[in-house]
């Protein structure tokens, strides 16, 4: 497609899923802003859609606490990656902390006002195809 074979851009979001009553419940939890009992997925893709990494966590995980340990590995096993995209949920400290200790620039792209999320996203969120920013 005419794209670097190792991907340097990445977008990060995450999805809420329910569990069954049959995973263990230290293994899911209620998120309450979706109002939903269940499991995390938290996601990298490129700029095609394509997964980089997955990681799942119980529901009631942050995704700025959960984005340390994701973007840790990420570079771990992607080391060209420079830089990534997320939503308002990956805002704060986290921006530093990931140029500081992993040298990776975050860029936090705002929705455009009174467009909603998209459930058949590549990330599940406000991405849309388009280069952010």
């Amino acid at each position: 497609m005419g794209k670097c074979a190792h991907p340097v851009v990445g977008i990060v979001d995450s999805q809420t899923v329910k569990a069954a009553e049959t995973v263990a419940k230290s293994e899911r939890g209620f998120d309450s802003g979706k109002k939903i009992n269940g499991r995390k997925r938290h996601l990298v893709v490129d700029s095609r859609g394509l997964m980089i990494m997955v990681m799942v966590t119980p529901a009631d995980e942050q995704d700025r606490s959960a984005a340390r340990d994701l973007f840790a590995r990420l570079i771990l096993t992607n080391p060209q990656i420079v830089l990534l995209w997320g939503d308002s949920a990956y805002s704060g400290e986290l921006v530093a902390w990931s140029r500081r200790f992993l040298h990776i620039t975050l860029k936090v792209v705002a929705r455009p006002p009174g467009q909603k999320a998209s459930s058949s996203c590549p990330a599940g969120g406000w991405w849309n195809g388009a280069s952010p920013g």
